[in-house]
């Protein structure tokens, strides 16, 4: 490299400069006072013209060049360099990088240039010190339009969720938001979100598809890979909504067990099973049979389930109608409790026990017994990224952010901690039935805290209708009312009588039955000692049917149960 003096307009431009966005005035106008009043302090960098001619080509430098001839200059001084193969694309963007950041278009087109020169994006990152995802990010403008694009190199850029909502959609789709997102005159900023708004689609993960490549080239499914997700997990989606379905739709078809069924799901997304079906947590039996359903992410989930028996009696001679053992159907009874009655029930224990644990006196280990049964209620779920239970986990922040001092610190009072407590009991209690419900963990709190005292009265026209007539007779007992002939009668009976006191149904007071207790308590020794532990099929079984996990907890629970009776 020598240093000469060449006059400036002798000189040829290179086509390959990297930094081809124009400067902005100001920065011209201060380059060109510079020059004329100390000249060009740094001499720009030419090097030998390669397409056989015999003058100089900028290598670096063209501002100062160019401003060298709007200041008059007759002669300037230059380093001449060798030529290099790629016209000095290479050098150029390395220069333009280290000096000033070129804007992200500027750098997308100069890569797509040492692409186009038979450069690998590999080579290109380690080359200019940026990790080889953030060329590839950088590539993902050549699907951009170039109105867009042009925009974005004044330096108003999206952000890169924004980015690869745009860089997803096809340039007709483009087109027709950005006729309507452009900026106004006047107005240089773009409403980005507006514009990612009106490109995103639903995209569907190769990461929940069951299918293989087979179908998905059969149903026009072509993987996109998501350049913004983690490095560490599957990215690739697709926005072929119907074809991921209709995919999933053939491979639970084609791979659907023995008597097994595709079932919908419901307005909440859960498994719409067939009537009368009760779905099974534990191990399936030979007689329990299968159902496949897509969820609201469009995966495949797997449950069992169990169609009750027919119950049968005998006939006058011990047998059938035509003589055979088969029994014949006899007469159905009503159950004691409707389903709504059920359900009422749920709901009343659920608010009196709320109610409870607002007002009832409470000491503060019988805050700590209940917030670990609470925790260990059928209806508490513990998720990580995305998650549908976004409202409960708000909410449960809430309280603990009064536990937590600004520098991140635990800082509270007493009082403090108890109103923090009983929020979060409340927000994770619940005996409703739905799938909200707690289970008998619900019952046990709501025996420990005395919750049954803030039951209303159930001595009401709507709640009574929902009782059976044997259960409404017994109603009657130690009460003044006698059984009607007819039903209503004496539902008319005991709800005058009970205007003026308060009926608590005793099937509806939250004291657990022993047998439930004693169910309760085997299903989680069974499974603390691994007995159908390999039979649960999903998370939620695990949390519904685990209570503790070693000996040490199971001593817990004990101490806990006992602090609850007493």
């Amino acid at each position: 490299m020598h240093l000469m003096k060449v006059d400036p307009r002798a000189l040829k431009e290179n086509p390959d400069r990297s930094r081809q966005t124009k400067s902005t005035p100001q920065a011209d106008a201060l380059l060109l006072a510079t020059i004329k009043a100390v000249g060009i302090v740094q001499p720009p960098v030419v090097a030998p013209q390669t397409d056989g001619g015999n003058g100089f080509i900028i290598d670096r430098g063209h501002r100062r060049v160019k401003q060298a001839i709007a200041a008059e200059l007759e002669e300037i001084e230059v380093l001449v360099d060798e030529a290099a193969y790629d016209n000095g694309a290479m050098r150029s963007i390395v220069e333009n990088i280290a000096r000033e950041q070129l804007n992200p278009v500027d750098q997308w087109r100069a890569i797509e240039r040492l692409v186009a020169l038979g450069w690998t994006e590999e080579a290109i990152a380690v080359a200019l010190a940026l990790p080889a995802r953030q060329i590839k990010k950088l590539r993902l403008l050549a699907n951009v339009l170039p109105a867009m694009l042009d925009h974005m190199a004044k330096g108003d850029m999206p952000n890169e969720q924004q980015l690869r909502t745009i860089a997803a959609a096809d340039f007709e789709e483009q087109k027709e938001v950005w006729k309507v997102q452009k900026p106004k005159k006047g107005d240089p900023q773009v409403s980005w979100f507006a514009v990612a708004n009106g490109l995103s689609r639903k995209r569907m993960h190769a990461r929940d598809a069951s299918f293989g490549e087979d179908l998905a080239l059969a149903y026009g499914i072509q993987w996109v890979e998501d350049l913004f997700a983690p490095a560490d997990v599957d990215s690739r989606y697709t926005t072929n909504v119907e074809g991921f379905l209709g995919a999933q739709q053939e491979w639970m078809t084609s791979n659907l067990p023995k008597r097994g069924i595709i079932a919908d799901v419901n307005s909440w997304g859960q498994v719409a099973l067939p009537p009368k079906a009760s779905q099974v947590y534990g191990k399936p039996g030979k007689t329990d049979r299968t159902a496949m359903y897509l969820d609201r992410e469009g995966k495949v989930q797997t449950v069992h389930f169990r169609l009750p028996e027919p119950k049968k009696v005998q006939g006058k001679n011990g047998e059938g109608p035509d003589g055979a053992d088969d029994a014949i159907m006899g007469p159905k009874l009503r159950p004691d409790v409707t389903r709504k009655g059920v359900e009422m029930i749920g709901d009343l224990r659920t608010d009196a026990l709320h109610e409870a644990l607002a007002q009832a006196p409470l000491e503060d280990d019988s805050l700590m017994a209940l917030l670990v049964l609470a925790l260990a209620g059928r209806n508490i779920s513990i998720q990580s990224g995305a998650s549908d239970d976004v409202h409960g986990f708000a909410r449960m922040q809430r309280h603990a952010v009064r536990l937590v001092s600004d520098d991140g610190k635990l800082a509270f009072d007493m009082d403090t901690l108890r109103i923090a407590a009983r929020s979060a009991l409340i927000d994770a209690l619940s005996a409703r039935q739905n799938r909200t419900d707690s289970g008998i963990i619900a019952r046990i709190a709501g025996e420990a805290i005395s919750a049954d005292g803030f039951l209303p009265n159930m001595g009401t026209e709507e709640f009574l209708s929902c009782l059976s007539r044997q259960a409404l007779e017994r109603s009657c007992k130690d009460t003044p009312v006698l059984p009607r002939a007819r039903v209503k009668d004496t539902r008319a009976a005991l709800v005058e009588h009970f205007k003026e006191e308060r009926f608590v149904y005793p099937a509806a007071r939250f004291t657990p039955d022993a047998d439930e207790v004693a169910t309760w308590r085997s299903k989680s020794v069974a499974v603390e000692k691994g007995d159908g532990a390999d039979a649960m099929t999903s998370s939620e079984e695990v949390v519904e049917e685990t209570a503790v996990s070693d000996e040490d907890s199971l001593d817990v629970v004990d101490e806990v149960y006992r602090v609850a009776a007493e």
